[in-house]
């Protein structure tokens, strides 16, 4: 059994090299995979690895970054390993949104906790929005949510402008850190009632039952799991290797569903070069598992 932890802090960092290297050597030394972003800005992480050696590395990077606490974490258990790799990696931002969070304008707490959230979301004046990608959505979302429909974050300001300030706006995504910066772009432009699901998505399905859940389908996620039920259970979706979008069980019912070669999704978007590359790579997976080999985005159980 594998534990899964997910993590943001947004502090100032300097020395960004000399940390990916200290990084990569704590994760390498413990086994641990996934991936850690580090930026001027702060961290966000997603790991997995075996219990023990996750809560060894969570304490390192607490005192590596002088960290007291994450501003979000979540923890989650998995059969098999979700992640291929380990990668620690510089960019500008944690998030990219051309946006540079230093200090928060507003001293209000927005953060909505889960057993909260519902009263909140159910009042018809509350805007619900979306924060995740349009495929994302598509997998699960609360009922009666706006999504912008926004492949790239960096586009997000441009829709957020066009909100209306005289309605509240209740913002969720999976972890919370996109809806973190989204926030505070809207604090600068003089939004009041601004509200984020606490944890994310991730934390509503830990805490909320499914009986008193207003969460509707799945939450995708970018791992091997592809997607969690309530209580974090793997979810029912796959992955098309033609497209690499997520599928569902309805899906692969489909005409237009090969395995490892098209779904719905991308079925008339391949070209014919592409279709027999991709047959060619489904056969030499089939013949693998065959001989009992091991094959690229085989899932490994213990």
């Amino acid at each position: 059994m594998f534990t899964v932890f997910g993590f943001y802090k947004f502090q100032k960092v300097n020395y960004q090299k000399k940390y990916q290297k200290l990084l990569n050597n704590i994760l390498i030394k413990k086994n641990i995979k996934g991936n850690i972003i580090i930026s001027k800005e702060g961290l966000n992480g997603s790991l997995s690895g075996k219990y023990d050696a996750i809560n060894v590395v969570i304490k390192k990077i607490k005192i590596l970054f002088k960290i007291n606490k994450f501003d979000s974490f979540n923890k989650s258990k998995c059969k098999f390993q979700p992640f291929y790799k380990s990668k620690v990696k510089i960019k500008k931002e944690i998030v990219p949104m051309n946006l540079k969070i230093q200090k928060r304008i507003s001293k209000k707490d927005s953060h909505v906790d889960p057993k909260k959230w519902n009263k909140l979301i159910e009042n018809e004046e509350t805007f619900l929005l979306d924060a995740r990608k349009p495929f994302e959505h598509k997998v699960g979302s609360f009922k009666r949510s706006i999504n912008p429909d926004i492949d790239n974050f960096r586009d997000f300001p441009k829709y957020l402008r066009k909100l209306k300030k005289k309605h509240p706006i209740a913002m969720f995504c999976t972890g919370g850190i996109r809806c973190e910066k989204a926030s505070v772009y809207l604090e600068k432009k003089g939004f009041k009632n601004i509200y984020q699901l606490k944890g994310g998505i991730l934390n509503y399905l830990k805490k909320i039952d499914r009986k008193n859940s207003l969460w509707k389908g799945e939450c995708f996620v970018f791992d091997n799991r592809i997607s969690l039920k309530h209580g974090l259970r793997q979810g029912t979706f796959s992955i098309c290797s033609g497209c690499r979008k997520p599928i569902s069980n309805k899906d692969k019912k489909s005409k237009m569903y090969e395995e490892g070669v098209s779904c719905p999704n991308c079925y008339n978007k391949l070209t014919k070069d592409q279709r027999s590359r991709f047959r060619m790579r489904q056969s030499q997976i089939y013949k693998a598992k065959l001989t009992g080999k091991k094959y690229n985005f085989q899932k490994e159980y213990s």
